[in-house]
């Protein structure tokens, strides 16, 4: 056809197409893996108290090689017909039971040596979820599916001035803990700054039953959602249809892992939520007023 734009062999891009080798270039492995955090209650001990809650996050303990019998995040292997996006849900769908819930992308780990198996790619997923409202089942190809605890801490910060900026080292403690597991790790991050130029690396120091380079995943996750509950208006996906601002107010302490000022948290959300006529009816304490998510608020920085 007359006008058809061609390469410097003169062919087409119809023509490169038909004869293109796929085998020219080696192709890795993709994954996603799947971050589901929730914030639950912890068994009441005084019913006049309110019950202490505590962020969660839902681990798969695998059921074959590689790390055989540790536990990992739900995900798996990205089909050549599906989107990343596509494969995240139906992952999680076969793996836990889950379906219909909202997942955004957060980061791609590519690591050369982070999979025994192969070349591995893996695109990470999070998602805030009330787990009141699911039904969570293990996948045949998995041994268990359960929430652990999870406890993220900073243990040591140091910080070299170079010559044209510096170096923050951080050493972060993760647990993650149920009636059953303990799991733990060691996570570094290597913040280099270089003028306006700056990278920021990371590793597993050690790591005690969290499959491959999972701890890291999860410590990223992490400070990605303390950071995101404060500008954004995903809290309220862990949230019941009817709740209370002190109800809101430790889901989130409970992330942030801070004390919030009563004045202040409501000052800031009350744009967020819309007073309803309804109250508690716990017994031991004093009604409280329900409030309601409001979808036309505006995010809290806003």
């Amino acid at each position: 056809m007359a006008g058809e734009i061609t390469n410097k062999q003169g062919i087409t891009e119809e023509q490169f197409l038909l004869s293109y080798d796929a085998s020219k270039f080696e192709r890795p492995s993709v994954t996603v893996d799947m971050l589901i955090f929730t914030v639950t209650e912890e068994e009441k001990k005084n019913y006049r108290k309110l019950p202490k809650k505590v962020l969660r996050l839902l681990m798969i303990k695998r059921g074959d090689h590689p790390y055989i019998g540790q536990w990992a995040l739900p995900g798996g292997f990205v089909k050549m017909n599906e989107s990343l996006d596509e494969a995240a849900l139906r992952e999680l769908k076969e793996e836990t039971n889950i379906d219909n819930i909202y997942v955004e992308q957060l980061y791609t780990w590519g690591d050369v040596a982070r999979d025994p198996r192969t070349r591995v790619i893996s695109a990470s997923y999070m998602s805030l979820v009330d787990s009141s409202t699911l039904d969570i089942k293990a996948s045949d190809d998995a041994d268990d599916a359960k929430w652990f605890t999870v406890s993220c801490k900073l243990h040591q910060e140091q910080k070299t001035v170079t010559e044209k900026g510096y170096i923050l080292q951080r050493l972060f403690k993760l647990n993650l803990t149920n009636d059953e597991d303990n799991l733990s790790a060691v996570i570094k991050t290597i913040k280099t700054v270089e003028g306006k130029v700056s990278k920021i690396d990371s590793e597993v120091v050690n790591s005690d039953g969290i499959a491959f380079d999972h701890a890291k995943i999860i410590q990223y996750g992490i400070e990605r959602l303390r950071n995101k509950i404060e500008y954004t208006d995903i809290a309220f996906n862990l949230m019941p249809e009817l709740f209370t601002l002190t109800e809101l107010q430790q889901v989130y302490e409970i992330i942030l892992d801070t004390e919030l000022l009563k004045a202040n948290f409501r000052r800031k959300t009350a744009d967020m939520v819309i007073e309803t006529n309804e109250y508690t009816k716990d017994a031991g304490h004093r009604p409280s007023k329900l409030f309601r998510f409001n979808p036309n608020g505006k995010n809290i920085t806003e």
